[in-house]
């Protein structure tokens, strides 16, 4: 009879226990949940900064991000039709809830601002309600700033067609690098 089997943790898995730990920190950081976890410092280069009242502050009193903990998220990929480009495009990156439940963010909107001074309101719901992509990569690729990186406010268009409209594109912050709870 063979002996016991031993459970190793796969890159796969740890995905999957990654992800259960970034619904433990949403359900925590809307405040339907218990405390959510101290957030690290980062690293590299920060690339998108949260502010906002209750945050889990690790940088000057507001949340700082680097490339290396947006890429640490679980990612989910979308492949979807876009009124910036004449074909499908996949766009893989972190769940903006999974974002903003990382950073401990409560409110009932989000400010959006972009290297370009664009800004737009996103209303709470519309992250909770739908599968909106952080965009990191476009097409398996980092985004550079001039292909309207690096990160890219991304809704699942073709999953729900009440989404093709211009206020839902209008959301679709491009070159983002802040964002506003409140």
């Amino acid at each position: 009879m063979p002996g016991p089997r031993r459970l190793s943790v796969q890159p796969g898995l740890r995905r999957g226990l990654a992800a259960c730990a970034a619904a433990s920190l949403l359900l925590a950081g809307l405040g339907l949940g218990g405390p959510a976890l101290a957030l690290d410092s980062p690293k590299g280069r920060v690339i998108l900064t949260i502010s906002g009242s209750g945050l889990k502050a690790n940088q000057d009193g507001r949340v700082a991000l680097d490339m290396d903990m947006l890429a640490a998220l679980p990612q989910r990929s979308i492949t979807v039709n876009t009124p910036w480009y004449p074909d499908a495009r996949k766009f893989t990156g972190p769940l903006l809830r999974d974002v903003l439940a990382l950073a401990g963010a409560r409110g009932s909107s989000i400010e959006a601002y972009a290297l370009n001074d664009y800004r737009v309101s996103i209303p709470m719901e519309d992250v909770l309600q739908h599968p909106v992509i952080l965009a990191r990569l476009m097409d398996d690729q980092p985004m550079s700033v001039r292909d309207k990186g690096p990160l890219f406010i991304i809704y699942p268009f073709d999953d729900d067609r009440r989404l093709r409209t211009s206020i839902y594109y209008s959301r679709c912050a491009w070159q983002l690098k802040a964002l506003e709870i409140r």
